[in-house]
């Protein structure tokens, strides 16, 4: 099939949304907002209140553009606050892998191909590595290569602190299960590596997510484990059945676990509480989050 689809002038644009049974209220208004805010980037937004399987894409609930609009920017508020707290974490993470490994294997464990399992999987980290160093416009990145011939790559504390949180993952998930990973687990509050693999591999795909603004309500993120009976009080056994793994809520719990660990001042629970109570058109149950949510005991 080709597609033959034209583009839109804005005005256009308008009327195509008002055919399909958007309320506008002012179309000068949603003209403006769609010469920032793209018609394709606002339709992850109408989506849900459209009849997706007719090819015209009636609207079945009435719903005005301005309230689309509100929980466009509801949606971006959340973005914010999530890849504020990631990034504490992230950084944690990284201080923490880099400590441990320093102190058991020397200043450039990385390169030690035998702390791996999959020699294939460590030849890409290494390429990977090599790529995200080369990128860097970092001062200490570049002192390094202009001072030191060898070792070639320079120390765990300077390469680590330079590449993605998506290598990072991928670099402790190759480890072996050594007393040091499991140290680094331990040190979260996690009761083996394995969760805090599948944290972190989590973790990744929802700060890129964020990094490229992309739709966080609605969304259906990669399947975060929910441990129970950990050192910390986080979830129940049961309680862990009732969340959905792959919605938000079930981050938002393990942000929330992460950060009472590592942040002595946190108050991430008095934000994500005050910013739910805006949302609007939709319940906080599209993105996971249970009834009566903010008074378990993560949130006090």
């Amino acid at each position: 099939m080709k597609y033959s689809k034209l583009s839109l002038s804005l005005e256009e644009q308008v009327s195509s949304l008002k055919r399909k049974g958007l309320v506008v209220n002012d179309e000068s208004f949603a003209i403006k907002k769609l010469s920032t805010l793209s018609y394709y980037r606002l339709r992850a937004y109408t989506y849900p209140f459209q009849d997706n399987v007719d090819s015209t894409h009636p609207f079945i609930r009435q719903v005005d553009f301005e309230s689309i609009i509100d929980l466009y920017n509801f949606d971006k508020a959340l973005r914010h606050l999530i890849f504020q707290k990631l990034e504490r974490i992230e950084i944690t993470l990284r201080t923490q892998i880099i400590y441990h490994y320093s102190q058991a294997y020397g200043s450039h464990w990385q390169t030690v191909s035998q702390l791996y399992f999959d020699q294939n999987r460590f030849e890409g980290l290494m390429a990977s590595l090599e790529s995200e160093i080369a990128r860097s416009n970092e001062d200490f990145i570049k002192h390094y290569r202009s001072t030191y011939v060898m070792p070639q790559q320079p120390p765990s504390w300077m390469t680590i602190e330079v590449i993605s949180m998506g290598t990072l993952s991928m670099m402790y998930s190759n480890l072996k299960n050594n007393e040091t990973k499991k140290k680094i687990a331990h040190q979260l509050g996690l009761k083996n590596v394995y969760q805090l693999e599948n944290w972190m591999y989590c973790f990744s795909q929802l700060r890129n997510t964020c990094a490229h603004h992309g739709r966080l309500w609605n969304r259906r993120l990669s399947k975060l484990q929910l441990p129970y009976n950990l050192p910390e009080p986080f979830l129940t056994k049961a309680e862990t059945k009732q969340i959905y793994p792959n919605k938000l809520y079930a981050f938002v719990c393990a942000i929330q676990y992460l950060l009472l660990r590592v942040e002595t001042n946190n108050n991430f629970g008095a934000e994500i509480k005050e910013l739910m109570e805006t949302l609007p058109l939709i319940t906080p149950h599209e993105m996971g989050f249970p009834d009566n949510w903010e008074n378990h005991h993560l949130w006090q």
